[in-house]
């Protein structure tokens, strides 16, 4: 995904949940992060459910972060119900 570093939108995580799990109840956190490490616990930014996708708001506009012109990984974490704490690289997002 390519975002300008002038606009404020929503970076969009698609999970695929076990037939019959709910995620809408579970905690979702998003980290956008430019190096290559796992996200450390200050990185993770509450996000949210829509759709049964996670979303994250970015950008100079409200966004939970504003991102300059570089290439970040996206992560999420989220914890359905039973056992399981996941986390998962979800992709790459460029700033140009």
């Amino acid at each position: 995904m390519v975002i300008p570093a002038s606009s404020t939108e929503y970076v969009h995580v698609p999970v695929t949940a076990p037939a019959g799990t709910d995620l809408s109840g579970s905690p979702v956190k998003i980290a956008v992060v430019a190096h290559g490490d796992n996200p450390s616990a200050d990185e993770w930014m509450t996000a949210e459910w829509a759709d049964g996708v996670a979303r994250l708001l970015v950008g100079p506009d409200g966004g939970a972060v504003t991102l300059t012109r570089s290439t970040y990984r996206v992560w999420i974490t989220f914890d359905p119900p039973g056992a399981e704490n996941l986390v998962r690289l979800a992709g790459s997002l460029t700033i140009s």
